[in-house]
């Protein structure tokens, strides 16, 4: 069994799979395909596409993952997906065979729901009653034989995270082509379908594409939902006026939309069920109702829910830092290989600050993804993580936003990356897209090194409390303050504009706790990483590579390659030196390097100044002006465009330090403060190191996260916005800062 594209030996298959998020789908769904599958997201949604292949009995089927849904209900275009690919109207998925339809089995009435509209898509399907243990704790009987009849279509009991019935369901699914469409359930009152036969003759003479029968009761049953929208941007009020007049007849006949859709399918639950199925009259208390007790309570619920997040985010920090070293220490090795096999000029250069730049600006990332999906993964398959968007959701309604909302705008304070991929968790897509929007707000550790350059040269060390608390800490919280009270009226603002719409009500299933599956566990942390490597990840390079040809095209670098031989011929004569036992001509030929290595870096200063980017620097020069910014500061902003610390080695550059300087560097440190304007005034003051870490506290400076958004939203429409919105943000709040602060110092 296997996801490889290897030769096909029967006629290709394709079985859609389907459940809540509470249904253990897609535990099932990574047992089924060995946890291997291929990823990408639907043409124009943010939906992720999942498919795996299964190879058995010499037949082959593809097993197509859809989102988890309560419903097949569209009301938005991503929602539409499902219910596209299973009536064969996705044209990069194809017809679909068959359905495998995952539902709880402890929660059997309800989940029957989606089951009825399931088999109103007459395709042969499956019902997989999952956790079955969990049926079985709470004492929860099924007669699966007596459902089997009355459904007419297979049922098969698992336990996804034991892997009990997974070799009979993958059987079942192998040999798919032996089941027949089970009979619909019709059931909708006489007048609902009369009205759905009208509804078809009139769509024909509007001059309507032939629509399925399924879309056509979606039309009449959800109001303002995307089949109605869709087809009416076709149609016009001629349709309109056509459905209102037909829900008309519908509540005068006491089948009032869309109500009746509630009460019929719920009714058909109950008759199915009647004499299958029985539950006690007294709910049994689980063991995780008594976990629930104290984690999800009102404040001991939120006290630990904080340690949670706490402890994840410093684990990120703390364990991430020496992965994150070995991948630049690996970088740095990889240059210096190129350094001594590649002779100076600009293939040298485009190797060693283009490519391997551009790939380890890419990997750098990886180990802060990994762990956070490592945690994500173990809380959501533990059961913890639906109660954690339980607890948050009072204050992230205040935001109109979900409590799902919380963990990814939480991760972006150690990277926007992670936090952007994070919000995969977030079922409505309104609430995903506003959590995406606003995340690159939250100061991520990118930004620090900023920060305490601009505070460490700029903000006076004054103490208060006795010593306790210092003028530079008050800042520099405050500069982590700026994006969490910005990003409020942002979120606000988008639900109110592009996003609008009544924040949903909360509705969940809280799934009752498990050990967490380590192979479960492994699979998304391995998806998720490489995921961003591979189509992040090469826009992230692109960018690299295109931001150092600016900052290396058209200067003439023949002087600078010169020097750069000299100083290798000097540092090989140095170690020769020492290896003889010849100290003082060692010493006087470092004394000599050191000459050469500051006249290089005057030399890369002057040709950053020449190139296409600090050409640019000066075109821009008039627009950063009122910032307090000359055109250095403006060189330094665009050239942290991959990557906002950057900034550091720019200015390095700049003011002839090289490009390796730190942002705790002394020497740095005294260049800002002594650099002048033409005119004799200091370029530098407390207000305008307050306006450079505004900007970059509310900017967009950061190709990679700019790139994961194109990636998860499926659109270059939205990364564009966030850029634009960002920097006028950005360029806003730098100029109230700067001409208050100028204000303040006279």
């Amino acid at each position: 069994m296997s996801v490889t594209d290897s030769p096909v030996t029967a006629t290709l298959r394709k079985v859609a799979v389907i459940g809540n998020p509470n249904t253990g789908k897609s535990t099932l769904f990574n047992a089924l395909t060995g946890m291997q599958s291929r990823t990408g997201n639907f043409p124009g949604v943010t939906v992720e596409k999942k498919i795996g292949r299964l190879h058995l009995d010499n037949r082959v089927v593809d097993l197509i993952d859809l989102p988890g849904t309560y419903s097949l209900s569209p009301r938005t275009p991503d929602e539409m997906v499902s219910v596209d690919v299973l009536l064969g109207r996705q044209k990069d998925v194809g017809e679909v065979d068959a359905i495998v339809c995952i539902v709880d089995a402890s929660n059997l009435e309800r989940n029957l729901y989606l089951v009825s509209q399931v088999l109103d898509l007459g395709l042969p399907a499956i019902l997989v009653l999952n956790m079955w243990d969990v049926a079985q704790a709470r004492q929860v009987s099924i007669d699966v034989e007596g459902l089997r009849q009355r459904l007419g279509m297979q049922v098969i009991v698992c336990e996804a995270h034991r892997r009990m019935g997974v070799h009979e369901l993958r059987q079942a699914i192998i040999h798919s082509d032996t089941l027949v469409a089970p009979i619909r359930p019709m059931p909708f009152p006489e007048e609902f379908y009369a009205e759905c036969g009208l509804l078809k003759k009139t769509l024909t003479a509007l001059g309507s594409r032939k629509l399925p029968f399924y879309l056509i009761e979606r039309l009449l049953i959800d109001v303002d939902g995307h089949v109605e929208i869709q087809l009416a941007a076709e149609h016009g009020e001629g349709l309109t006026s056509v459905l209102k007049d037909a829900r008309a007849r519908l509540r005068e006949s006491g089948c009032r939309v869309p109500i009746v859709e509630a009460k019929a399918r719920y009714r058909w639950a109950r008759e199915i069920l009647d004499g299958v199925a029985s539950v006690p009259r007294t709910r049994v208390t689980t063991r995780s109702d008594r976990i629930d007790r104290v984690l999800t309570h009102r404040f001991i619920g939120l006290l630990f829910f904080a340690a949670v997040m706490f402890l994840v985010f410093q684990a990120i920090y703390t364990w991430s830092g020496p992965l994150m070293d070995v991948i630049e220490s690996g970088q740095n090795i990889v240059a210096d290989l190129v350094q001594a096999s590649v002779p100076v000029g600009p293939l040298r250069s485009l190797l060693i600050d283009g490519a391997i730049a551009g790939v380890g600006g890419v990997l750098i990332f990886v180990p802060q993804i990994a762990l956070l999906f490592f945690f994500i993964a173990i809380l959501e398959d533990c059961g913890y993580m639906a109660r954690a968007a339980f607890v948050m959701d009072r204050l992230m309604t205040k935001l109109g936003l979900s409590g799902k909302s919380f963990v990814p705008l939480m991760s972006s304070f150690a990277c926007a990356i992670p936090g952007v991929m994070a919000t995969r968790v977030i079922e409505n897509r309104r609430d995903r897209m506003v959590t995406i929007l606003v995340a690159p707000l939250m100061s991520c550790s990118a930004r620090l090194p900023v920060y305490l350059l601009m505070t460490t040269a700029f903000v006076p060390p004054v103490m208060y409390a006795g010593g306790w608390v210092s003028l530079r800490e008050i800042v520099l919280f405050v500069m982590y303050l700026v994006g969490i009270f910005v990003a409020i009226p942002v979120a606000w603002l988008l639900r109110k504009t592009f996003f609008k719409g009544e924040t949903p009500p909360f509705v969940m299933e809280l799934p009752s706790y498990k050990w967490p599956s380590i192979r479960i566990v492994m699979a998304r942390v391995l998806d998720c990483s490489k995921a961003f490597v591979v189509r992040a990840g090469t826009l992230i390079f692109a960018t690299t590579v295109l931001v150092w040809a600016a900052g290396y095209f058209p200067a003439d670098h023949t002087a600078q390659h010169q020097l750069a031989a000299q100083i290798e011929l000097s540092e090989i004569q140095i170690a020769q030196f020492y290896a003889d036992g010849n100290q003082s001509a060692a010493k006087q030929a470092t004394v000599e390097l050191t000459e050469l290595l500051e006249k290089q870096n005057q030399i890369s200063g002057d040709l950053i100044e020449a190139s296409f980017l600090g050409r640019t620097g000066h075109a821009i020069e008039p627009f950063v002006k009122p910032l307090g910014w000359d055109w250095k500061i403006g060189v330094g902003v665009i050239a942290s465009f991959p990557a906002r610390e950057v900034i550091i080695a720019t200015l390095g550059t700049i003011y002839s330090l090289g490009g390796d300087v730190a942002e705790d560097d002394a020497s740095l440190t005294d260049k800002l403060r002594a650099a002048k304007h033409p005119d004799g005034t200091p370029v530098f003051n407390v207000a305008v190191a307050c306006s450079i870490m505004v900007f970059f506290a509310l900017c967009a400076q950061c190709a990679a996260t700019l790139m994961v958004i194109r990636r998860e939203t499926n659109s270059w429409r939205w990364p564009i916005f966030t850029f634009a919105y960002m920097t006028t943000l950005a360029y806003v709040g730098a100029l109230v800062t700067y001409q208050v602060g100028m204000l303040l110092l006279t």
